[in-house]
This record gives C-alpha cells, sequence and structure tokens, in this order.
C-alpha cells in the first residue's frame, strides 16, 4: 500500500505541491462516488461539474474497488484528450454522450481527484455550469457557441461560447470588449435568424435561453453614430447625406422636427419634452437603458423609451438641422390607434399618451401589488397624504414620476347627509379651466320690409346661454325695431335650414351659421292657423337647360338669398302675391315698360300664364343642389286653401315646392301641417334682363361692425384659483355616498399638496357642449419667472426654502387658428445656451422672452427654481462663451410669428 500511495504521489507532485495527505482505497470511493461532495450530490442551479474521460474513471474504479496495489492497475493523471477536438484550441468534441465518453463530478470530487493523481500537464479543466430549465436541471455540457461581428465588418466573426444562463447582457460586455469599444459609445445587439432577417435584442437583461439563442447564430454589435441616429436606420442611398449631417455642428438641441402630414401636434409635444432638463439628461447619460422595462403590460414592451431616446439623443447631437420623426410615428400609431395616420391631433392628448408610455416603459416596479386606496377617514392630512404617495410609489417608480407627478387632496361633500371624503390622489399634469365670459358675440344679417334697405351686417352681444329673443332684443337697440318684429332664420345654400321660435336656446347656433333675422309685420305668424298675417318662406330659383336623363327633369337652381315676407290674410292670392314679391324685390328687380312686356310676350320672354288650372312647375330632384346638403329643420304650421290664381303675363313664375326648395306640390293643401314655401321660378334671359345680381348681394355694415369687444386678459394666478374652487359634480359624474348608499350630486373641491420638479400646465382653451365646441382665445398672462405656488399649496411650507415653490418657465407648446384646422408651434429655452428659440416645425430660430406670450399659448412647462439650480451647468475655463441667457437684450435676429 505504501509503493501505491508513492506513486499516486509522484504523479500528482507537479500539479500540487501544497497537495492533502492521500487516503485509502476505500475512503477515495466514499468521496468521490457516495458521499455529499461526490457523484450523488444533487444538481444545484449555478453550480460547476467537470468532465472526467469514461475510460480513466473506470480504470479509478477498477483501481480502487480491487484493492490491488499492482502498479498495472493504477489510472495515473487525468487525461481528457480524447474529449477534445484539437489540443490548441481545446474544443470539445462534437456528439459526446454521458456514460460513453466521459462522466460528471461535482466541483469537490473533482478537485479530490486532481489533488490525488494530477491533471494531464496542459490540459484546461473542462468544466460545465447546473442550469435549470423549464422542469430540469442538468450540466451544460455543451454551452451556446455564438459568432460575433460588428455592424461594420459582417465578415470578421469572433467565436465566444456562453451559458444558457448567461444574460444578453454578457453577450453585449464580451463583444464591446473584443471589439475594444471605448465606453462613451452606446451600441446595441441583434441576431440573424435561418431565414437571413435581423431581429433586436432589446432586453438585455433575458438570458442566453430566454432569448432563444443557437449555437451558430450570428449576433451582430451595432454602435450608434456621432449623430445620434443607428447604422442599421438610414439606407444606403442617404449615406452621403449623413456624412454631411455628421459634419454639420451647431447647437444641441436646437434641432428641428419634419412635418410628416398634420404632424406638428406631435412635433410640438415633443420639442417640449426635449426641454425638460432632466429628463433630456437621462436620456443622454443612458440611464434610461438600466431602467428598460420590456415584461410591463401596461407599457410597450421598451419601444416607445427607445424610440423617444432616439430622438433626443439626434436632437441634442449638434449634428443636425431637423430630423424626421417617422420611426417615433410609427411607434405612437402601433401602440395608440387615435393616433394612426395622419390627421390632426390636440398636442396635449399626444404628451398625455407619450408621459404614461414612457413612465410605464421605464417603470422600475417590475411587478405591481395591490394596494387598496383608502379615504382619510378623520385622520390628519400629512398622515393620509403620506400614505397615499407611498402607495402610489409602490406600482409606479420612474423618472417620469421623479419628474412630472405631484399630488391632490380631493375633498367631496354629500349635499344630504353631509359626510367629507377625503382622499389624495397623484397628477402628471394641471388642466386649469380659462375664465368664461357670460357673454357672446353674434355676426346676424337684418332684412328690413322696406325694399330700399339693403341688408346690414350686425355684430351682437348675447347671453352665451341665452335665447333666441336675447338675440332679437340685442338687435332691436341697434335698429330701433320692437323684437316682436324679428323672425330668426338660418340660411343655408339658398334655402332655410331652420326658421327659429323664440324660445330655442341660442346654444344650437354655431358661429359659423349665416343667421338672418328679417322684419315682419307687427301681427304675422308662421303659417295659417290663426287670424294675423301670414309669413311665407321665398326662395329664387332659375330654369336652367333641361337635360333629361330617365324621363326626370333637371331644370331649376336656387340662388340668392332667401326672404320671409308678410302678406296679408285677405291678400293671399296668386296675382296678390305677384306684386307683393315684386314689390319686395325692386330694389335689384326691375319693372318692365309696358314695350318691354309686349317684346317680351312676341319674344317669348315673358313666362306662360300661371293659374291653378294650368298645373305645377315640374322641378327634378336636383333642383337647388348648390351650396350643400344641409337637411332643412320644418317645425312650423302648414296652410289652407288658397284663392284661385289669376292668367296673367309675369316676369316670373311662382310655384310651391318643400323646405329644401327641391320638389313641387301642386296644391296648398296637401298636407295641412307642412309650412308652405314659395318658389319665384326665372327663366335665364328674364333673369339676365331684369335681376341685378350685383345688387342682390350687396349689404352695409352696422357701426357695430367695426366694434371690436376687447377680451380683458387672465392672469395665470385666475386659472389656478378657478382650479382649486369649489364645484358640483354634474349629473353625468355623480359620487356614491357610503353613508346615504346612493350616488349623489356632491360638492368637490382640489387642492394642491404636493408639486414636482416640472409642473406641466395645460389651458383648457377648448370647450365643448351639447350644441357647440369653441376655442377660447383669451390672452393669459403667465410669468416668464418666479411663478409663486406658495398660495396654493396647502401642505405646511418650509419657509426657509421658498424656491420650493418658485417655478420658471422652459417651454409653451401653441395652438393658432380654430378648432377644425389650426397649427402647433413651440417656444422653449435651451437648457445648455439659456436662449429661447421658436419651433415651427422644421425651422428653428431664435427669439427674446417679450414674443413667447400670446393668445395661441396653450400648454406651458415650468422648472422649479431649486431644480434649475441643481442642474445649472458650471463653464469651465475652456468652455466658449455661452450664448445670451433668457431675459437677455433681443438678438439682432428676429422672427414673425404671426
Amino acid at each position: 500500500m505504501a509503493a501505491v500511495a508513492a506513486n499516486v504521489a509522484a504523479a500528482a507532485e507537479d500539479r500540487e505541491p501544497q497537495r492533502e495527505a492521500v487516503p485509502g482505497l476505500e475512503s477515495q470511493w466514499r468521496q468521490i462516488e457516495n458521499s455529499e461532495s461526490g457523484r450523488e450530490r444533487p444538481l444545484r442551479a449555478g453550480e460547476s461539474w467537470f468532465l472526467v474521460e469514461q475510460h480513466w474513471y473506470k480504470q479509478w474504479e477498477v483501481y480502487v474497488q480491487g484493492g490491488d496495489q499492482d502498479s498495472g492497475t493504477f489510472p495515473g493523471c487525468i487525461n481528457n484528450a480524447d474529449l477534445f477536438e484539437d489540443q490548441v484550441n481545446w474544443h470539445l468534441r462534437k456528439g459526446l454522450v454521458e456514460g460513453e465518453d466521459y462522466v460528471l463530478l461535482p466541483a469537490a470530487a473533482w478537485h479530490y481527484l486532481v489533488n490525488w493523481y494530477g491533471l494531464e500537464h496542459g490540459q484546461p479543466p473542462i468544466e460545465r455550469k447546473v442550469v435549470e430549465l423549464p422542469s430540469v436541471q442538468k450540466v451544460e455540457v455543451y454551452p451556446v457557441e455564438l459568432l460575433l461581428v460588428r455592424h461594420s465588418d459582417m465578415d470578421t466573426p469572433h467565436t465566444a461560447q456562453f451559458s444558457h444562463t448567461d444574460s444578453v447582457d454578457l453577450i453585449l460586455r464580451t463583444a464591446r470588449e473584443h471589439f475594444l469599444v471605448s465606453p462613451q459609445e452606446e451600441t446595441r445587439l441583434w441576431i440573424k435568424n435561418a431565414e437571413g432577417s435581423f431581429e433586436r435584442l432589446c432586453n438585455t437583461r433575458v438570458t442566453v435561453l430566454d432569448a432563444a439563442l443557437k449555437t451558430g447564430q450570428v449576433v451582430i454589435m451595432e454602435t450608434r453614430n456621432k449623430d445620434g441616429t443607428w447604422p442599421s436606420a438610414q439606407p444606403q442611398a442617404v449615406n452621403t447625406a449623413l456624412e454631411e449631417e455628421e459634419e454639420f455642428q451647431g447647437q444641441p438641441g436646437i434641432c428641428g422636427l419634419t412635418n410628416l402630414g398634420n404632424t406638428c401636434f406631435m412635433n410640438s409635444a415633443l420639442q417640449c419634452l426635449s426641454n425638460v432638463p432632466q429628463l433630456t439628461e437621462y436620456f443622454l447619460k443612458n440611464r434610461y437603458l438600466e431602467e428598460l422595462n420590456f415584461c410591463n403590460p401596461l407599457g410597450m414592451k421598451g419601444e416607445i423609451a427607445e424610440a423617444y431616446a432616439d430622438l433626443v439623443k439626434q436632437a441634442w447631437s449638434g449634428h443636425h438641422r431637423s430630423i424626421v420623426p417617422h420611426v417615433f410615428k410609427t411607434k405612437v400609431g402601433h401602440f395608440a390607434s387615435q393616433f394612426l395616420g395622419y390627421q390632426q391631433h390636440d398636442s396635449q392628448e399626444l404628451l398625455s399618451f407619450l408621459l404614461d408610455g414612457l413612465h410605464e416603459d421605464l417603470n422600475r416596479v417590475k411587478k405591481k401589488e395591490y394596494v387598496e386606496l383608502c379615504d382619510a377617514a378623520g385622520r390628519p392630512d400629512q398622515e393620509v397624504a403620506q400614505e397615499a404617495w407611498q402607495n402610489h410609489k409602490r406600482r409606479n417608480d420612474s423618472v417620469i414620476v421623479d419628474t412630472f407627478h405631484g399630488l391632490f387632496k380631493s375633498t367631496l361633500v354629500c349635499p344630504d347627509c353631509g359626510n367629507v371624503s377625503v382622499t389624495f390622489d397623484p397628477f402628471c399634469y394641471l388642466s386649469v379651466p380659462l375664465p368664461v365670459s357670460h357673454k357672446r358675440v353674434m355676426e346676424v344679417f337684418f332684412v328690413s320690409m322696406d325694399p330700399r334697405r339693403k341688408p346690414e351686417q350686425h355684430r351682437l352681444v348675447v347671453p352665451k346661454k341665452g335665447k333666441i329673443s336675447d338675440l332679437c332684443v340685442a338687435l332691436a337697440k341697434h335698429t330701433g325695431m320692437s323684437p316682436e318684429r324679428m323672425m330668426v332664420a338660418d340660411v343655408f345654400s339658398h334655402r332655410f335650414y331652420k326658421i327659429y321660435q323664440l324660445e330655442e336656446s341660442l346654444s344650437s347656433i354655431l358661429d359659423r351659421d349665416d343667421i338672418f333675422i328679417y322684419e315682419v309685420s307687427g301681427r304675422s305668424a308662421i303659417g295659417e292657423n290663426s287670424r294675423e298675417d301670414v309669413v311665407l318662406p321665398i326662395y329664387l330659383r332659375e330654369r336652367t337647360p333641361a337635360r333629361d336623363y330617365n324621363n326626370s327633369y333637371y331644370g331649376l337652381m336656387l340662388f340668392g338669398h332667401p326672404l320671409l315676407v308678410s302678406v296679408p290674410r285677405d291678400r293671399l292670392s296668386w296675382d296678390a302675391l305677384y306684386h307683393i314679391l315684386l314689390y319686395r324685390l325692386s330694389r335689384y328687380v326691375t319693372r318692365p315698360s309696358s314695350d318691354d312686356e309686349d317684346d317680351g310676350d312676341e319674344k317669348g320672354h315673358v313666362a306662360g300664364a300661371s293659374s291653378q288650372d294650368s298645373g305645377p312647375e315640374q322641378a327634378g330632384p336636383s333642383s337647388g343642389v348648390a351650396g350643400g346638403s344641409r337637411a332643412p329643420v320644418d317645425n312650423s304650421p302648414g296652410p289652407s286653401h288658397w284663392p284661385q290664381r289669376a292668367r296673367r303675363k309675369h316676369l316670373f313664375t311662382l310655384q310651391t315646392v318643400n323646405s329644401n326648395g327641391t320638389s313641387d306640390r301642386s296644391t296648398f293643401n296637401e298636407d295641412t301641417h307642412a309650412q308652405p314655401y314659395i318658389a319665384i321660378d326665372w327663366e335665364p334671359e328674364m333673369k339676365k334682363r331684369y335681376y341685378d345680381e350685383v345688387e342682390a348681394e350687396g349689404y352695409v355694415k352696422h357701426d357695430c361692425v367695426g366694434y371690436v369687444l376687447k377680451k380683458a386678459p387672465v392672469r395665470l394666478q385666475e386659472c389656478i384659483e378657478l382650479f382649486t374652487t369649489v364645484e358640483t359634480l354634474e349629473k353625468e359624474n355623480p359620487w356614491y355616498c357610503p353613508t346615504c348608499k346612493q350616488h349623489q350630486l356632491a360638492t368637490k373641491k382640489l387642492d394642491l399638496w404636493m408639486l414636482p420638479e416640472t409642473l406641466i400646465i395645460h389651458l383648457k382653451r377648448f370647450s365643448y357642449t351639447k350644441f357647440s365646441r369653441e376655442k377660447l382665445d383669451t390672452l393669459v398672462e403667465f410669468p416668464i419667472r418666479d411663478l409663486d405656488f406658495s398660495e396654493f399649496v396647502i401642505k405646511p411650507q418650509n419657509e426657509s426654502a421658498p424656491e420650493l415653490y418658485k417655478y420658471d418657465l422652459i417651454a409653451v407648446s401653441n395652438h393658432y387658428g380654430g378648432l377644425r384646422d389650426g397649427h402647433y408651434t413651440t417656444f422653449a429655452c435651451n437648457k445648455d445656451s439659456g436662449q429661447w428659440h421658436y419651433f415651427d416645425d422644421n425651422s428653428v430660430s431664435p427669439v427674446t422672452e417679450n414674443q413667447i406670450e400670446s393668445k395661441a399659448a396653450y400648454v406651458l412647462f415650468y422648472q422649479r427654481q431649486d431644480v434649475a439650480r441643481r442642474l445649472q451647468p458650471q463653464p469651465s475655463s475652456s468652455d466658449p462663451p455661452a450664448s445670451p441667457a433668457c431675459g437677455s437684450p433681443p438678438n439682432s435676429e428676429f422672427m414673425d410669428v404671426n
């Protein structure tokens, strides 16, 4: 036995100079085969196991089991030569099988054997990790062998091995180390699939197994360009342009955004957000890479955050005059279908979506726990607010929360039982109302019964929630005409869209409607079911050359302005009506002389006799189609029998029609509930000869039209006061009172408890009601600096730190135009230079502070002063002179914002 021990010691002498004493053969067997440190040890994920060549191990088993001291059975040094393909790179042979080619030993057993017997000189140990695969643990004998290449050199691969449990981040770090990438350069990985397509490896925190990487796959490392773009995102054809862009060096952040087609709303929101200093620094310094949340079901798989990061890096590279945000637009449309296509949208709505998307994509909370919302229940505000904020942070923790989130106090009071409910809720921006005027300016045309007077345009101030009668009262002050002698109508496409009743609401009239107010006799009424005069709606039509399609006659077209004409009940005959109308039209219709009439009769210019037994003139379905297709509203009483029409030659013929002026009715008593409408039908030659179109279209402007109703500007502080004013909930949004056990129209008050680093204030310029939509163009006066919130924050304040409640303006999203159309732009203060600029899509120009405040201001971005001071860059002696700060003397270069 002593001889055997001597042989073992000699074999391992070179390998283990400090080796332990060699135990006996039986003890060796127990330690290698049966003990906790031996082959019976269960597999544990992450532990190392070693491969030993099967032939050598069997020889060792014979040796220790037989107890034969004959040196012929002694196994000698561990020799794994048969397990390798070569003895240079020491790659493991393919297709090795456990139990046939090798055995596996845990680390302790391996080290025992090496200590006792030694390892063949120059051979590396074959160490493999235990990996936890779905439902099984196993020793990973064959790691994943990947071919690493650079995007700029796909033909020179580097082979590297990785465990299935290694992270993709290890692959990235290995590639960066091998290809000597500097720490400042940003890189990302792609894999080449079997079919030749490429796929991003976005989440570097997942394992090789989770990423489904296979041996032999090509992994491409891409390095971001100096101008913030990625090489893979640019087509080959624009390489030259890219080189030119990279040579351009401008002020970082002074970069326009191309309008892709009605995307100015998106550009405006992006420019505002890009000029929030701490958020932009977060992306420029790549802190977002560690916080990308690819598994958040409420997020967008990190894609919105990455797309926004790309835009920020390009805009702040200083290598672009403007960039095309096509990829970002596509991502937004993919995750928010309302922004698909190229319709105009609201910059604040896009901003709201973007802030929420960035928050969820960058949420540090990977698994959101359930948090029960608690009412104050009489507890101190400080305690309830702290609990609410902590609960919010347990589910929401991101750079967006750090930068933009604050805390409201919401107080609801039940009107019946007086129960008070207090909660504290987070907010990302303040949507503040504008003081709304209770007055409204409406433009109307007044049509007098005196045919010599042209229609008058008036600008009237009426109650916003008033009635049609208020419109008549306002006009009476200008004309001296009694409101009782007025009728109001909406004229559209040469016809009456609606004739209003006095008690109807003005809210049904839109600003774009053409409103005519007609003088009628003091005893007039629509229809005939009264003893008063009858008011007849009158249309003008011109006969056009007949076009016979399928025996349908398309021969009459509406023109001019319709009339409301008072007719005495005792003169309800066609002949009398003809002369009444001829009188009402006398300002622009010339009466023919007797010679003209004879000449007209001989030449056929005068229309045929109008009589009841002659039958109606036939008008096809397309008569009077000019100008639009709104269906008229008819809510007036109907006619009764009219006297016979006289047989006489006239300038025009009269015809009963429907309210649309497109279909004739043969008699007035066909429908006793339909309003009688009369059409004056002209032959083209007669109209040309006797009808003066220029005079007919003429009107005069009353002095009031020249007056400009000045809207008094409001201070931003007034809007904030309105926001914190007690209001009563609307019927559509009641509150469930837990004491009354029913929904109540409670009073609600919002107060500001805690304000964020960057405060976004949305001015609610767009007003929507059941009948109307309008944009409020009130000038809101807002300070550029020192906006003080100390009077609005109800949380006990730190009087030694007033800067915690003071804010300076850093950006403004502007909206020019109306509801259906408009244009968005941005004013923003550059975080590096302090200079204000005006961003109008791809155009950028410097501005001064006195150009920022306007009626177009829509969304305001304010930075808390303590944050601004913390972020203030400290210039070094080598830095060039800084540009003028905000509020500096005007630059010689100006822009036109009109």
